[in-house]
């Protein structure tokens, strides 16, 4: 009987923690149904969509970059969600005043969806923070980090950093 009790508990753990990642996946914006309205959805454009912070100290604390974003299509966007790359990157949204996360990397805590709507000619801010002591001693030398942005306009786009991390 005592058995049987632990076996169904380890069950119930197994599948409530394949249920909290199944909801943190990214979604993948090619599957379900299409949008009828896809012709009058918005294009999510970066100004700079690659950054690079150069060297950067590890012992001097987190690094932060905002990518300028901008609704370049014919109606409303919506962004969907937000998430990073690594645990060592947090990312939030600023747009018409609100601010949406921080988010950070699927199957590292829940990624919520997001409903943030940015009008046709709007821009928004995209704010990455990299923490180059995450990883410890043996994250010094060359990153690449990335904050991925699924929205209502097809494609996600993708904001990319690049630093080298020293002592």
């Amino acid at each position: 009987m005592n058995n049987l009790k632990t076996i169904i508990g380890v069950i119930v753990i197994v599948l409530f923690f394949a249920g909290v990642i199944w909801v943190a996946k990214p979604s993948n914006p090619n599957t379900g149904t299409a949008d009828i309205n896809q012709a009058a959805a918005g294009e999510i454009a970066a100004e700079e969509p690659v950054f690079n912070f150069g060297e950067i100290s590890m012992s001097k604390g987190k690094v932060s970059h905002q990518f300028k974003i901008k609704n370049d299509g014919v109606g409303p966007l919506k962004i969907e969600k937000i998430y990073t790359s690594c645990m060592c990157t947090t990312a939030k949204l600023i747009s018409a005043g609100r601010s949406f996360g921080p988010y950070g990397m699927p199957g590292h805590g829940f990624i919520p969806k997001i409903s943030a709507t940015i009008s046709q000619n709007e821009e928004a801010i995209v704010e990455a923070v990299f923490d180059p002591a995450a990883h410890g001693p043996s994250g010094i030398g060359r990153i690449e980090r990335a904050v991925y942005l699924e929205n209502s306009g097809g494609s996600p786009l993708e904001l990319t950093f690049f630093a080298t991390v020293t002592p």
